[in-house]
Protein backbone atom coordinates (compact mmCIF):
# COMPACT_ATOMS: atom_id res chain seq x y z
CA UNK A 1 0.00 0.00 0.00
CA UNK A 2 1.24 3.12 -1.26
CA UNK A 3 1.96 5.51 2.09
CA UNK A 4 3.05 8.99 3.15
CA UNK A 5 4.17 9.54 6.43
CA UNK A 6 4.59 12.72 8.21
CA UNK A 7 7.98 13.31 9.91
CA UNK A 8 6.69 16.44 11.98
CA UNK A 9 9.64 16.80 13.85
CA UNK A 10 9.67 20.86 13.58
CA UNK A 11 6.18 20.96 13.61
CA UNK A 12 3.89 21.11 10.76
CA UNK A 13 2.40 24.09 8.48
CA UNK A 14 0.37 24.37 5.44
CA UNK A 15 3.04 25.58 3.20
CA UNK A 16 5.45 22.99 4.36
CA UNK A 17 3.28 20.13 3.55
CA UNK A 18 3.06 21.74 0.10
CA UNK A 19 7.00 22.21 0.18
CA UNK A 20 7.25 18.99 1.51
CA UNK A 21 4.98 16.93 -1.68
CA UNK A 22 6.70 18.88 -4.38
CA UNK A 23 10.24 17.98 -3.14
CA UNK A 24 9.17 14.69 -2.74
CA UNK A 25 8.57 15.09 -6.30
CA UNK A 26 4.76 15.89 -6.90
CA UNK A 27 4.32 18.21 -9.87
CA UNK A 28 3.50 21.65 -8.81
CA UNK A 29 1.97 22.87 -12.04
CA UNK A 30 -0.29 20.34 -12.35
CA UNK A 31 -1.28 21.83 -9.19
CA UNK A 32 -1.60 25.25 -10.12
CA UNK A 33 -3.89 24.22 -13.12
CA UNK A 34 -6.14 22.40 -11.00
CA UNK A 35 -6.28 25.14 -8.40
CA UNK A 36 -7.83 27.26 -11.29
CA UNK A 37 -11.01 25.81 -11.35
CA UNK A 38 -11.77 27.64 -8.03
CA UNK A 39 -11.42 30.87 -10.00
CA UNK A 40 -9.73 32.88 -7.54
CA UNK A 41 -6.59 32.82 -9.52
CA UNK A 42 -6.46 36.75 -9.81
CA UNK A 43 -5.80 36.85 -6.06
CA UNK A 44 -2.43 35.23 -5.93
CA UNK A 45 0.74 34.47 -7.64
CA UNK A 46 2.47 30.97 -6.32
CA UNK A 47 6.20 30.26 -5.99
CA UNK A 48 8.21 27.61 -5.02
CA UNK A 49 12.24 27.25 -4.60
CA UNK A 50 15.31 25.54 -2.89
CA UNK A 51 16.55 26.61 0.18
CA UNK A 52 18.38 25.47 2.44
CA UNK A 53 17.70 25.34 6.41
CA UNK A 54 20.40 24.56 8.51
CA UNK A 55 22.18 22.27 6.13
CA UNK A 56 19.59 20.68 4.70
CA UNK A 57 18.22 21.09 1.39
CA UNK A 58 14.75 21.66 0.99
CA UNK A 59 11.55 23.38 -1.00
CA UNK A 60 9.86 26.35 0.21
CA UNK A 61 6.59 27.57 -1.28
CA UNK A 62 5.33 31.13 -0.89
CA UNK A 63 1.30 32.24 -1.55
CA UNK A 64 1.92 36.13 -2.93
CA UNK A 65 -1.22 37.56 -2.96
CA UNK A 66 -1.96 40.12 -5.69
CA UNK A 67 -3.47 43.65 -5.54
CA UNK A 68 -6.55 41.90 -6.52
CA UNK A 69 -6.79 40.31 -3.22
CA UNK A 70 -9.06 41.72 -1.03
CA UNK A 71 -6.99 40.63 2.30
CA UNK A 72 -6.73 43.55 4.77
CA UNK A 73 -3.14 44.97 4.70
CA UNK A 74 -2.85 44.93 8.56
CA UNK A 75 -2.91 41.69 8.59
CA UNK A 76 -0.19 40.89 5.86
CA UNK A 77 3.23 40.87 8.47
CA UNK A 78 4.25 37.50 8.68
CA UNK A 79 4.85 34.73 11.45
CA UNK A 80 5.63 31.88 12.08
CA UNK A 81 5.77 29.26 9.85
CA UNK A 82 3.55 30.55 7.36
CA UNK A 83 4.14 32.91 4.32
CA UNK A 84 3.21 35.84 3.94
CA UNK A 85 0.52 35.87 6.43
CA UNK A 86 0.00 35.92 10.08
CA UNK A 87 -1.39 32.53 11.18
CA UNK A 88 -2.26 34.42 14.71
CA UNK A 89 -4.84 36.44 12.82
CA UNK A 90 -6.82 33.08 12.26
CA UNK A 91 -8.96 34.16 15.16
CA UNK A 92 -9.79 37.66 14.63
CA UNK A 93 -13.03 38.97 13.90
CA UNK A 94 -14.02 35.41 12.91
CA UNK A 95 -17.10 36.41 15.83
CA UNK A 96 -18.21 39.18 14.19
CA UNK A 97 -21.54 38.29 11.97
CA UNK A 98 -20.74 40.88 8.86
CA UNK A 99 -18.36 39.63 6.11
CA UNK A 100 -15.19 41.67 5.98
CA UNK A 101 -12.50 42.24 3.23
CA UNK A 102 -10.42 38.99 3.48
CA UNK A 103 -12.90 36.57 5.12
CA UNK A 104 -14.51 33.72 3.62
CA UNK A 105 -17.72 32.36 5.79
CA UNK A 106 -17.11 28.56 6.00
CA UNK A 107 -20.19 28.04 3.94
CA UNK A 108 -18.49 30.14 0.56
CA UNK A 109 -15.79 27.99 1.20
CA UNK A 110 -17.59 24.63 1.25
CA UNK A 111 -20.10 25.92 -1.79
CA UNK A 112 -16.36 27.19 -3.59
CA UNK A 113 -15.37 23.49 -3.46
CA UNK A 114 -18.17 22.44 -4.54
CA UNK A 115 -18.66 24.01 -7.56
CA UNK A 116 -14.61 23.95 -8.77
CA UNK A 117 -14.87 20.50 -10.68
CA UNK A 118 -12.28 18.64 -8.67
CA UNK A 119 -11.94 14.64 -8.45
CA UNK A 120 -13.89 12.95 -6.12
CA UNK A 121 -10.78 12.64 -3.76
CA UNK A 122 -9.66 15.77 -3.56
CA UNK A 123 -12.73 17.60 -2.99
CA UNK A 124 -13.65 15.46 -0.15
CA UNK A 125 -10.07 15.56 1.85
CA UNK A 126 -10.33 19.81 1.17
CA UNK A 127 -14.51 19.69 2.28
CA UNK A 128 -13.21 17.17 5.65
CA UNK A 129 -9.93 19.37 6.16
CA UNK A 130 -11.92 22.50 6.68
CA UNK A 131 -14.76 20.90 8.75
CA UNK A 132 -12.39 20.29 11.12
CA UNK A 133 -10.97 24.04 11.37
CA UNK A 134 -14.76 25.25 11.23
CA UNK A 135 -15.56 23.15 13.67
CA UNK A 136 -12.60 23.54 16.02
CA UNK A 137 -12.91 27.69 15.44
CA UNK A 138 -17.00 27.57 16.10
CA UNK A 139 -16.08 25.59 19.32
CA UNK A 140 -13.44 28.16 20.30
CA UNK A 141 -15.86 31.06 19.78
CA UNK A 142 -19.27 29.39 20.52
CA UNK A 143 -20.65 29.64 16.93
CA UNK A 144 -22.83 26.72 14.92
CA UNK A 145 -20.73 25.54 11.97
CA UNK A 146 -22.64 28.46 9.71
CA UNK A 147 -22.30 31.13 10.86
CA UNK A 148 -18.34 30.51 11.39
CA UNK A 149 -15.95 33.14 9.59
CA UNK A 150 -12.52 32.75 8.79
CA UNK A 151 -10.44 35.36 8.69
CA UNK A 152 -7.25 33.57 8.29
CA UNK A 153 -8.41 29.84 7.09
CA UNK A 154 -10.34 31.20 4.39
CA UNK A 155 -8.20 33.77 3.42
CA UNK A 156 -6.70 33.11 0.10
CA UNK A 157 -3.44 31.16 1.36
CA UNK A 158 -5.08 29.26 3.04
CA UNK A 159 -7.31 27.62 0.81
CA UNK A 160 -4.83 27.46 -1.24
CA UNK A 161 -2.49 25.24 1.21
CA UNK A 162 -5.63 22.97 2.16
CA UNK A 163 -6.67 22.58 -1.51
CA UNK A 164 -3.26 22.34 -2.97
CA UNK A 165 -2.11 19.81 -0.12
CA UNK A 166 -5.13 17.68 -1.18
CA UNK A 167 -4.58 17.95 -5.16
CA UNK A 168 -0.55 16.54 -4.92
CA UNK A 169 -1.72 13.94 -2.21
CA UNK A 170 -4.02 12.70 -4.89
CA UNK A 171 -1.43 13.32 -7.41
CA UNK A 172 1.30 11.18 -5.95
CA UNK A 173 -1.54 7.93 -5.85
CA UNK A 174 -1.24 7.98 -2.24
CA UNK A 175 -3.74 5.20 -0.49
CA UNK A 176 -2.45 6.00 3.53
CA UNK A 177 -1.23 8.27 5.29
CA UNK A 178 0.63 7.95 8.70
CA UNK A 179 2.10 10.82 10.81
CA UNK A 180 4.88 11.19 14.14
CA UNK A 181 3.15 12.79 16.94
CA UNK A 182 2.92 16.71 16.29
CA UNK A 183 5.02 19.34 18.56
CA UNK A 184 3.12 22.10 18.99
CA UNK A 185 5.69 24.79 19.82
CA UNK A 186 5.59 26.60 23.12
CA UNK A 187 5.57 30.14 25.20
CA UNK A 188 3.09 32.94 23.51
CA UNK A 189 1.77 34.70 20.60
CA UNK A 190 -0.06 37.77 20.37
CA UNK A 191 -3.44 38.26 18.63
CA UNK A 192 -5.95 40.90 18.09
CA UNK A 193 -7.81 39.44 21.13
CA UNK A 194 -4.84 39.61 23.18
CA UNK A 195 -1.52 37.18 24.38
CA UNK A 196 -2.62 33.38 23.91
CA UNK A 197 -0.90 30.54 24.37
CA UNK A 198 1.22 28.48 22.26
CA UNK A 199 -0.43 25.83 20.81
CA UNK A 200 -3.41 28.57 19.97
CA UNK A 201 -6.83 27.33 21.00
CA UNK A 202 -8.29 26.26 17.69
CA UNK A 203 -4.66 24.37 17.19
CA UNK A 204 -4.93 22.62 20.08
CA UNK A 205 -8.89 22.05 19.58
CA UNK A 206 -7.91 20.67 16.49
CA UNK A 207 -5.00 18.48 18.09
CA UNK A 208 -7.83 16.57 20.35
CA UNK A 209 -7.11 12.57 19.94
CA UNK A 210 -3.45 13.60 18.61
CA UNK A 211 -0.75 12.84 20.29
CA UNK A 212 1.38 16.08 20.44
CA UNK A 213 4.82 15.83 21.38
CA UNK A 214 7.13 17.93 23.69
CA UNK A 215 9.76 20.15 23.01
CA UNK A 216 11.39 23.28 24.09
CA UNK A 217 10.92 25.22 21.22
CA UNK A 218 9.56 28.82 22.15
CA UNK A 219 7.33 29.53 18.82
CA UNK A 220 4.23 28.21 17.12
CA UNK A 221 5.38 24.90 15.43
CA UNK A 222 1.98 23.66 14.61
CA UNK A 223 -0.56 25.75 12.94
CA UNK A 224 -4.31 25.26 12.43
CA UNK A 225 -3.94 24.31 8.69
CA UNK A 226 -0.84 21.97 9.15
CA UNK A 227 -2.47 20.52 11.97
CA UNK A 228 -5.75 19.80 10.20
CA UNK A 229 -4.23 18.43 7.55
CA UNK A 230 -2.91 15.80 9.80
CA UNK A 231 -5.31 15.64 12.19
CA UNK A 232 -7.79 14.58 9.15
CA UNK A 233 -5.36 12.41 7.10
CA UNK A 234 -3.62 10.29 9.05
CA UNK A 235 -5.03 6.64 10.06
CA UNK A 236 -2.26 6.59 12.87
CA UNK A 237 0.38 8.01 14.68
CA UNK A 238 3.27 6.66 15.30
CA UNK A 239 6.87 6.24 14.63
CA UNK A 240 8.37 5.26 11.22
CA UNK A 241 6.18 2.41 9.66
CA UNK A 242 8.30 -0.85 8.33
CA UNK A 243 8.39 0.21 4.53
CA UNK A 244 10.28 0.46 1.07
CA UNK A 245 11.24 3.82 0.99
CA UNK A 246 10.80 5.51 -2.73
CA UNK A 247 10.88 9.17 -2.02
CA UNK A 248 11.63 11.48 0.65
CA UNK A 249 10.84 15.35 0.60
CA UNK A 250 11.47 18.46 2.80
CA UNK A 251 9.67 21.49 3.00
CA UNK A 252 10.73 24.44 5.02
CA UNK A 253 8.88 26.41 7.00
CA UNK A 254 10.09 30.33 7.35
CA UNK A 255 11.35 30.67 10.35
CA UNK A 256 15.16 29.44 11.22
CA UNK A 257 15.75 27.84 14.79
CA UNK A 258 19.84 27.53 15.77
CA UNK A 259 20.03 24.10 16.79
CA UNK A 260 17.93 22.24 14.43
CA UNK A 261 15.85 22.59 10.67
CA UNK A 262 12.41 24.22 10.46
CA UNK A 263 11.43 21.41 8.16
CA UNK A 264 8.55 18.72 7.61
CA UNK A 265 10.00 15.59 6.13
CA UNK A 266 7.55 13.40 4.27
CA UNK A 267 8.63 9.68 3.57
CA UNK A 268 6.47 8.06 0.84
CA UNK A 269 6.57 4.14 0.00
CA UNK A 270 4.86 0.85 0.18
CA UNK A 271 4.08 -0.97 3.07
CA UNK A 272 3.82 -4.54 2.22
Amino acid sequence: MRTLYFDCFSGISGDMVIGALIDAGADPLQMEEELKKLNIDEEYTLSWGKVVKNGITSTKFDVILTSKSERPQEHSHSHGHEHSHSHETEHNHSHEPHNHHGSRTYKQIVEAINEANLNESVKNMSLAIFKKIGEAEGHIHGLPLDKVHFHEVGAVDSIIDIIGAAILIDQLGIESVQSSAIPTGSGHIHIDHGVYPVPAPATLEILKGVPIASNVIRSELATPTGAAIAAVLAEKFGSLPAMTVESIGYGAGTKTFENHPNVLRIIIGEIQ
